[in-house]
């Protein structure tokens, strides 16, 4: 009998994912024997960073996490402040200006993962400089749109990276109705654009996968798509407030990496982001969104983790839509923040940022000091599930040359847009063969 010759793959940086870590993957024949994604990104400390500070600072020290989506950490941080506040902020002016500086993130940052980092994967590039050269069209698309976003953020939040005006209980300074008009012609531009890209991406070709892992996502109290607050909610019975994450779910420390996993207790892994929010609030979507949706062919359900790029496409032209309905209903607030004392206290806070559920708590004294900080990234949230899908897609194309399972991994880690700098990226991706 001959031996399985023992192949392995080496990338020494995997393209369009940034951050430092590796991905390694065993097979012996047909069987998947291993599969690691080994996050070796020095620890960042930003939960022992905020103890000591002032309640008031948490919004700005957080925003530092990412630099592609601040406002989901400001966000996460003054929701879980004023809970522990006894204030919340459910509707009104203030909500509305959360929500649109929202929907401006999701825009910029969706359209960053669309067109230039996970186009060049289905068009066979290895990145976005070569795809632009053969396809400028596609790439002004994903630039024009990502810019709109970015105006959002600027004007709202007083910069597009690390926004300054946000602050515990609403903003240092709320836009005129005037001010936020002059965003109406580029997002409508966007819109459009989003549009065309839903259409673009629904003729992609899309390798057959299907992903199983449990969706967890917020439920808008309001009945809108989930963005900046709600229940916690999945597709297998869990409903539970922000307040009791910690019950239902435990971060274990793993030896192969520097980040924790997360899982449900006595359940498993979990998934977070645009697969779980479409796949839970199809329902919610504005009806543009919707029947761009169905004009795709993906329906109220989508599974597959490679079509995630038409259900982000999908949420682009839900954040413009919404985006513009909340301009056209904007009256600017008598004033840009509600009064929020400090008390002893806890807070929880949780919004879906692009990539999936973020959820902060934060325990502060009587005079607002933080004693304790917990922040939990949806990358760190679906690392277990990730490490599953792999295994799926690598036992399912075993047979594959090591050059083209390779690139279907490396595409595979894509489709779940791991965060830049929150928590989990890669490096180098190891494929053993025994």
């Amino acid at each position: 009998m001959s031996e399985v010759p023992t192949r392995t793959i080496r990338t020494d940086y995997l393209a369009r994912v940034e951050g430092e870590g590796a991905m390694y993957v065993e097979l012996e024949g047909d069987q998947v024997r291993e599969v690691k994604l080994r996050i070796y990104e020095p620890p960042r400390f930003f939960e022992a960073l905020l103890r000591g500070r002032a309640f008031t600072e948490a919004p700005d020290i957080t925003s530092r996490i990412c630099g592609i989506c601040p406002i989901a950490y400001q966000m996460s941080a003054v929701r879980a402040m004023e809970d522990a506040c006894g204030v919340a902020i459910d509707s009104g002016p203030i909500r509305d200006l959360r929500r649109l500086i929202y929907c401006g993130e999701w825009i910029e940052s969706h359209s960053l993962h669309v067109y230039l980092l996970h186009a060049p994967d289905f068009l066979g590039y290895p990145g976005f400089v070569e795809m632009a050269r053969d396809h400028p069209k596609v790439a002004e698309q994903g630039l024009q749109m990502k810019k709109a976003g970015n105006t959002v953020m600027t004007l709202v939040g007083g910069r597009e990276i690390h926004p300054i005006n946000v602050r515990v209980g609403g903003f240092y300074r709320a836009p005129s109705r005037r001010e936020l008009r002059t965003l109406v012609d580029p997002l409508e531009q966007a819109r459009e654009t989003a549009l065309a890209t839903v259409r673009w991406a629904a003729g992609l070709h899309f390798p057959d996968a299907t992903h199983e892992p449990e969706l967890v996502a917020l439920a808008d109290p309001g009945g809108g798509y989930p963005i900046d607050l709600g229940r916690i909610v999945s597709d297998r019975g869990l409903d539970i407030a922000p307040a009791d994450f910690d019950a239902h779910v435990v971060e274990e420390h793993v030896e192969h990496s520097n980040a924790l996993h997360a899982r449900i207790r006595a359940r498993g892994s979990y998934l977070t982001g645009p697969l779980a929010r479409y796949n839970l609030a199809f329902g919610q979507l504005r009806p543009l969104a919707q029947a761009a949706a169905h004009e795709a062919g993906v329906g109220p359900t989508c599974r597959n983790p490679f079509q995630s790029i038409i259900v982000r496409a999908v949420e682009l032209v839900q954040a413009c839509d919404d985006a513009l309905a909340i301009i056209s209903r904007y009256e600017q607030p008598d004033r840009p923040a509600v009064e929020v004392a400090p008390r002893r206290g806890v807070g929880h806070g949780a919004t879906e940022a692009p990539r999936g559920m973020l959820y902060h708590r934060y325990e502060i004294d009587d005079d607002g000091t933080i004693l304790a900080a917990t922040i939990v990234p949806p990358t760190s949230q679906n690392q277990l599930a990730i490490e599953e899908d792999l295994r799926a897609v690598a036992g399912r194309h075993f047979d594959l040359s090591d050059e083209e399972l390779k690139l279907r991994c490396e595409q595979a880690i894509r489709n779940h847009d791991p965060c830049i700098s929150c928590a989990t990226h890669f490096l180098d991706l190891t494929i053993e063969r025994r």
